[in-house]
């Protein structure tokens, strides 16, 4: 069992939590462990990942740093991080210290925007059309950002502004406030 775990341990980013629950897995696809002599062997699976956590080979803070810095490099907003954390069975405290700031939220808000085509990244709309068809594009576009894990006030202010400059200046604002210059 400690050979499957230092593997899955050395092929993936895992957390303690995950481990866990892929060693547990294993035993129950496996059925009962049995030593060479056919007894039962009872496996202590929170002990095992406690010893890799403790040497190092499983570090629940260094996965959340990577998936958050991934993540919102990736555009996705501060709720998916934080969801995508918690599924991986990272603590509260640690899903608190690495939640992307201002800043950081507006960057992936606008980078999104950009990958998407959406608001001042996409093309104009045409003066004179549609109405229903321009309030439905915008609604599908408030729904994909928020599906991101967007903040409804950052989609909203991208795809209500009328320039890249506005974006720019948006981006910039959270920037000096949190006293960032280009940091994740």
């Amino acid at each position: 069992m400690r050979d499957l775990a230092l593997h899955y341990a050395a092929r993936f980013a895992t957390t303690g939590a995950r481990l866990e629950g892929y060693l547990l897995r294993k035993i129950r696809e496996r059925g009962l462990a049995e030593d060479g002599d056919g007894r039962t062997v009872e496996i202590d699976i929170p002990a095992l990942v406690a010893r890799l956590v403790e040497l190092g080979y499983v570090d629940d803070d260094a996965y959340a740093r990577m998936r958050a810095r991934d993540l919102g490099a990736r555009g996705y907003g501060a709720r998916r991080v934080e969801e995508s954390l918690r599924h991986a069975g990272v603590d509260e405290g640690l899903r608190q210290a690495h939640a992307p700031g201002e800043a950081a939220s507006r960057r992936a808000a606008a980078l999104m925007a950009r990958k998407r085509r959406l608001g001042p990244f996409g093309a104009s709309p045409e003066e004179g059309g549609d109405p229903l068809a321009a309030r439905k594009a915008y609604e599908k576009a408030v729904a994909a950002m928020l599906r991101a894990g967007h903040q409804y006030e950052h989609a909203r202010f991208i795809l209500a502004a009328r320039s890249l400059e506005d974006v720019d200046k948006w981006l910039g604002e959270a920037a000096d406030e949190e006293g960032m210059d280009d940091q994740w």
